[in-house]
Parts: C-alpha cells; sequence; structure tokens
C-alpha cells in the first residue's frame, strides 16, 4: 500500500469519516467498518481530502481535459480537485450539472466549464452507480467524452450479482474508476495500526463474504 492511501485513511479517522464497529448497511450486511464522506466537512478537512484526489488521479496517469462533479456531492469536490491541481501547475476547467434544468439566465442543467474533450467524473463512492449512469448520458448528450470516475473509496462489495458496483461501472461504460483507496488498502492499514488491531479480522471476514471473487481470498 502507498504511503499515500496509509495517510488518506489516518487522515479519514481523524475526521470520523472511518469507524470502526457494528453497522447496518443499505443493503442489509452488518458491516464492521463504516466510510462516510460527509465527515469532511470544514474547509481545511476538504482541501486535504482533495490533495489525496489529486494524488490518486496522477497515479493513474489518466489523460482528461474537464473535471465534472455529479450533483450534489460531487460539487465541491470537483472545486476542490481543480483548485488543487491549479495550486500544483496545472489549471484544468470543471463544471458540474443541476438537479432540475434552469429555464431562464444562461439556462441548461451545467454550470461551469463547457463539457467538451475528456471529461473526468468525481464522486465520493459508488453505490448503485446511478450517479455514474446520469453523469455519463450527461456528458455524451454534450458530445463529450467521460473517460474515468474518481471515487474516495473502492468498498470493492458484491451488489446483487458477481461484480462489485465499481466493476459493473467498469464493465458498462468501458471507463476506470480511480479510487483513493480500497478495501484491500483499508485491510493493509488496520494491519499496520496496532490501535485497530481487534477489528482486522472481522474486516477480513467481511471481505471474504462479501467481496468480489477476484478480491476474496
Amino acid at each position: 500500500m502507498t504511503d499515500f492511501r496509509q495517510d488518506f485513511f489516518r487522515f479519514a479517522a481523524s475526521q470520523r469519516a472511518l469507524l470502526f464497529g457494528e453497522f447496518l448497511t443499505k443493503a442489509g450486511r452488518t458491516s464492521p467498518y463504516f466510510f462516510n464522506a460527509g465527515m469532511f466537512s470544514t474547509g481545511a478537512a476538504l482541501a486535504e481530502l482533495s490533495e489525496f484526489y489529486a494524488k490518486a488521479i496522477r497515479a493513474a496517469g489518466i489523460e482528461f481535459d474537464v473535471l465534472f462533479g455529479s450533483a450534489y456531492k460531487g460539487i465541491p469536490l470537483a472545486a476542490a480537485v481543480a483548485m488543487t491541481l491549479a495550486r500544483d501547475g496545472r489549471d484544468v476547467p470543471f463544471c458540474f450539472n443541476r438537479k432540475e434544468a434552469k429555464d431562464h439566465g444562461e439556462g441548461g442543467i451545467i454550470v461551469g466549464a463547457p463539457l467538451r474533450g475528456r471529461v473526468m467524473i468525481i464522486d465520493d463512492v459508488i453505490s448503485a452507480g446511478i450517479s455514474v449512469r446520469e453523469s455519463v448520458s450527461i456528458i455524451r448528450h454534450a458530445q463529450a467524452e467521460p473517460c474515468a470516475v474518481a471515487i474516495a473509496l473502492d468498498r470493492m462489495e458484491r451488489g446483487n450479482g458477481a461484480s462489485s458496483a465499481v466493476q459493473e461501472v467498469e464493465q458498462t461504460y468501458g471507463i476506470p474508476v480511480i479510487a483513493i483507496a480500497t478495501l484491500d488498502d483499508l485491510i493493509g492499514f488496520v494491519k499496520s495500526e496496532p490501535r485497530y488491531a481487534s477489528h482486522l479480522d472481522a474486516v477480513i471476514a467481511y471481505r471474504d463474504r462479501y467481496g468480489t471473487s477476484s478480491h476474496a481470498n
């Protein structure tokens, strides 16, 4: 596990965005960990989170022309990542969508830069993939090309079938999903942090039970 992924989990835990215990998921599963990107709710926390997104995006080496923040959680993330990249020497345009089209002023559903060229979608996580589907539709309707999705955490967890939500997005749209970190990275983090050692067996058991076949050990 690269240092920035371990640092990401340490940061997430400090913000209580990452918790360990017993949590009931929307799928009715009892998870030994809980990740909530909504806890990155201060200016300093959002700025630091955007650093991790930028590191993951750079590490992936995917070329893109525009950042697209999917409403609603992706909006501040795309803006923050754009500012971080600009500070590091790459001034990238960004935009986001409205949930309802505006019928006055500039009109339409897109706010910010025009959708053109290769577009990277920014979001917090991928659960059912609904947000990604909407984003891909908007981007393609504008005659632009969705080239990747960047998220904070890949839970590597099966949905209704054999694939995870992330794998389904990659298979359906033919675009890669860039995650700051994955469930496997989380296990590596727990192994390296004595204070979380008591949760290791539960996290591994959860991955082995609900993880995708390509990931489970």
